[in-house]
């Protein structure tokens, strides 16, 4: 086996893919895919949600997804009406189940929240849903592109 050219893959900060599919309010980028690395059963990026942002209803369909918390505090809202509500921040870690209704918020005013997101499949499922959130007003809906320019 060639590990020179088969082996281990570093992905350098500055270069992660904003070229995936996207929800409102979030900003997700790829860094293990298999056209990045060869991966086969694993896709992994970031994702950032800007200060007092939520994002848009969603699910990933069949995939299982972990999200670890670098920076600021997530409110995790789920279920068929979102109405299951907890908090993480730095350190800890997030289990989203597959076909789970979830929504981010970023519970902090002041910082974004960072987070390193791990799902157990390539394909890049977002099924983008169309829920009212109980989430108050002022946890407005970021700026950020629905879906950001593709680089040709």
């Amino acid at each position: 086996m060639d590990w020179k050219e088969h082996g281990v893959k570093i992905v350098r900060s500055g270069t992660l893919d904003p070229n995936t599919p996207q929800t409102a309010g979030m900003t997700r980028a790829a860094a293990i895919t298999h056209a990045r690395t060869g991966a086969s059963k694993l896709w992994a990026g970031t994702v950032v949600v800007q200060p007092d942002a939520k994002t848009g209803p969603h699910h990933h369909g069949e995939l299982e997804t972990v999200l670890y918390i670098v920076r600021g505090k997530a409110r995790m809202r789920w279920g068929d009406h979102l109405e299951f509500s907890d908090e993480a921040g730095p350190g800890d870690f997030v289990y989203v189940p597959p076909y789970v209704p979830h929504q981010e918020i970023n519970a902090r005013p002041d910082e974004p929240c960072e987070a390193v997101v791990v799902r157990s499949g390539q394909e890049p499922v977002v099924v983008n849903l169309d829920l009212e959130t109980p989430e108050p007003a002022s946890a407005g809906v970021s700026d950020a592109p629905f879906h950001p320019a593709r680089s040709i």
